[in-house]
C-alpha cells in the first residue's frame, strides 16, 4: 500500500469520526440532554442507520472513523443481529451479543486491570 493511500485512509477516518464528535458537541451545547441520553441516541442512531442500509457505506468509506464512536457500537449490534437473523430467530437474538462480545470483554478486562493498578477517588479529593 502506498503512503498516500494510508494518509488518505487516516484523513477519511479523522473527518468522519470528527464530524460525529462535532454533532455530539453541538447536541451537548444546545440541548439540556444528559450524557447518558446522548449516548443512547447515538447508539440507537447507529442501529437505525444500519437497518436502513445507510451506515455500511459510511463504514466502507471511513473505516475506524465510523466504527469507533458509539454509533459504531450500534452498527455492530444491528449488523450481528441481521446476520444472525439469516439463520433463525434465536440467532437473531444472540447475534448482536456474539458480534460485540470481544469488545465488551476487552473493556471489562482492561477496566479491571486499571482498577487494580490505580487508586480510584472522587473528582473532588
Amino acid at each position: 500500500m502506498e503512503y498516500l493511500e494510508i494518509v488518505l485512509m487516516f484523513l477519511k477516518a479523522f473527518a468522519v469520526g470528527g464530524l460525529i464528535c462535532v454533532i455530539a458537541q453541538v447536541v451537548i451545547n444546545f440541548t439540556s440532554l444528559t450524557a447518558g441520553k446522548i449516548l443512547v441516541i447515538f447508539m440507537l442512531s447507529g442501529v437505525a442507520l444500519t437497518a436502513l442500509g445507510l451506515y455500511q457505506p459510511l463504514v466502507d468509506f471511513a473505516g475506524a472513523g465510523a466504527t469507533v464512536p458509539i454509533s459504531g457500537f450500534g452498527y455492530l449490534l444491528a449488523n450481528g443481529a441481521m446476520r444472525g437473523a439469516q439463520t433463525g430467530l434465536f440467532e437473531a437474538l444472540t447475534g448482536s451479543l456474539a458480534a460485540a462480545s470481544a469488545g465488551v470483554t476487552a473493556a471489562v478486562v482492561f477496566s479491571f486491570l486499571m482498577a487494580l493498578i490505580f487508586k480510584s477517588r472522587t473528582k473532588y479529593n
